[in-house]
């Protein structure tokens, strides 16, 4: 069984209480907006592999609808790229995890064909960044003592 069979979906805790814990791990020294576009990307990555995460969506005062967002929250950390790519390759060992990255190839291909091709000939690619959902001890073990993307 994994975590995703056991997900509860707990909207009424902190989400330092929960079980499960989402993290993004981001090369520190990538410019801004490459940071900014890796966290996007893997952020509807996981609200794929991850649909509960997504809370409901609710209105506003006035009427005005808001769509769900994770009530799981998402710590967004920084470190340098070979960390990243540590904790991409530690994760991957875990079973309980979900793992989605982003391999420096996605952002230098303008054509998702082109970047599934060249993923296919590189054994191991440079990360700008890997996001990791799952049981909170195992996200903590693996992330820790990062400091925020800041």
């Amino acid at each position: 069984m994994t975590v995703l069979d056991e997900l509860e979906r707990r909207t009424d805790l902190p989400t330092k209480e929960l079980a499960v814990k989402w993290v993004i791990v981001i090369d520190r020294d990538l410019p801004r907006g490459l940071q900014a576009n890796a966290a996007a990307c893997l952020a509807a990555s996981v609200g794929v592999a991850v649909p509960a995460i997504v809370g409901s969506g609710g209105v506003d005062g006035s009427g005005l609808p808001h769509a769900g967002l994770p009530w799981t929250g998402c710590t967004v950390l920084g470190a340098p790229a070979a960390i990243v790519s540590r904790i991409r390759k530690d994760a991957a060992a875990e079973p309980g995890l979900v793992v989605t990255d982003m391999a420096a190839i996605a952002q230098r291909t303008n054509v998702y064909d082109d970047y599934l091709a060249e993923l296919a000939r590189t054994e191991e690619p440079p990360y700008y960044a890997v996001s990791l959902f799952g049981p909170r001890a195992i996200v903590e073990r693996l992330t820790g003592r990062l400091p925020l993307l800041r």
